[in-house]
């Protein structure tokens, strides 16, 4: 007989707020803890793939976020020196009328955010968690619990998890700026573009931004991790004229950029916990694995985590020991094996390497127009290469 828990989420994040409505619906008392006084997103746009979505539908999220997201058929770039194609990945190239969801980070959170409110989820702000013990989360200025189980979604920054991340050689900027009255870019495709792998360089259609006018896009400019302070110094027209002559249908979304501030540097690492829970506490999203965005799938991971939790503690009745370790199994192999093949892309399309966008440009390009291939790669961006939750059931489409 499965029985009601005490469960505390550390953490109103996408995987936060994911688990506290799978829970709930689960039957269980569950408190969100939150660091600021307003939980708020950080970052700009993100593809949800067709994983993502299939959790969203089951947390009741899925019409709120296609309400103001962008559906996107294709992932296309180009190297900027021969303007001939290296990446083409249709969501569709199965014959199969899939798709992602281009969407701002704030139009997901607040999906994710009245979801979990709706569920019963109680909320509260203002307390930055510090470390854990004998099932209390503590904080800056006291504790809470004990709890009978504790959810670890705090992120890359966790203080509750032991992973020790190697960071990546390289980040990016981001912004949000305005759709462009004139543009030839199509809106229903992520398009980028690289100089070798030293200069990558994106668009990204999001559709509608809350408590913002209009469609909105977000841009992205790849960049070693430790040059932030460099590309400061270098100035705005210095940095557009560059990227304009490498990409000239970026010129109507960069000229949007007035101000440095309006990009924001984003850093990587990559790590995974062997074991993503111990007694009492299970760690989740980036808080149990990092990689680079090069396959789009952070805030999947995150929600597929968040979901394959809530489902290992129902088919464990509620027994915790056996719950992180059902939980742990189900999401293992999804997981190392896009760590993996992180580590094998992002080399190619971001790295100071000259040998590997020759390779990337020369032959696995070539390769990926092959139709088996093609069809590899589409169910590798949608997320279901491998099963998402082994051996658990997925969610019901």
């Amino acid at each position: 007989m499965s029985r009601k828990l005490d469960i505390a989420i550390a953490g109103a994040g996408m995987g936060g707020l994911a688990a506290a409505t799978a829970l709930r619906q689960s039957g269980h008392d569950v408190t969100v803890f939150d660091q600021f006084e307003a939980p708020a997103p950080v970052g700009s746009g993100l593809v949800l793939q067709p994983v993502g979505l299939d959790v969203l539908e089951q947390l009741g999220a899925l019409p709120a976020a296609m309400a103001k997201g962008n559906r996107i058929h294709r992932m296309f770039g180009h190297e900027a020196n021969s303007g001939l194609p290296v990446l083409d990945v249709a969501y569709d190239a199965p014959g199969v009328p899939r798709f992602g969801l281009a969407i701002h980070r704030a139009a997901l959170f607040q999906a994710l955010f009245d979801t979990a409110l709706a569920s019963g989820a109680r909320l509260e702000p203002g307390h930055r968690v510090t470390g854990e013990k004998d099932g209390k989360l503590l904080f800056e200025n006291g504790s809470a619990g004990p709890f009978d189980l504790i959810v670890d979604a705090t992120g890359a920054g966790s203080p509750l998890s032991p992973m020790r991340a190697r960071p990546l050689g390289y980040g990016a900027l981001w912004a949000t700026v305005n759709w462009p009255d004139r543009t030839d870019l199509p809106r229903n495709e992520l398009r980028q573009a690289y100089r070798r792998a030293d200069r990558m360089m994106g668009v990204l259609p999001v559709g509608a931004v809350p408590g913002q006018e209009g469609f909105r896009s977000a841009i992205f400019w790849s960049l070693p991790s430790g040059s932030h302070a460099a590309w400061l110094d270098r100035g705005l027209e210095d940095w557009q004229a560059e990227a304009v002559a490498l990409w000239p249908d970026f010129a109507p979304f960069i000229s949007q950029i007035t101000d440095p501030g309006q990009m924001t540097m984003a850093r990587y690492a990559h790590g995974t916990l062997r074991r993503p829970f111990r007694e009492g506490v299970v760690h989740i999203g980036d808080a149990a694995h990092r990689a680079s965005p090069q396959l789009g799938q952070g805030a999947n991971m995150a929600l597929l985590d968040a979901w394959a939790l809530a489902q290992a503690l129902k088919l464990a009745h509620d027994d915790l020991p056996l719950a992180a370790l059902t939980y742990a199994r189900a999401r293992r192999w999804h997981v190392r094996s896009y760590q993996l093949m992180s580590r094998l892309f992002t080399p190619q399309y971001q790295g100071d390497s000259r040998l590997l966008p020759i390779l990337r440009d020369r032959v696995l390009y070539p390769m990926s127009t092959l139709k088996p291939i093609q069809g590899i790669l589409t169910r590798l961006v949608c997320g279901d290469l491998l099963p998402p939750f082994g051996s658990l059931a997925p969610p019901e489409a």
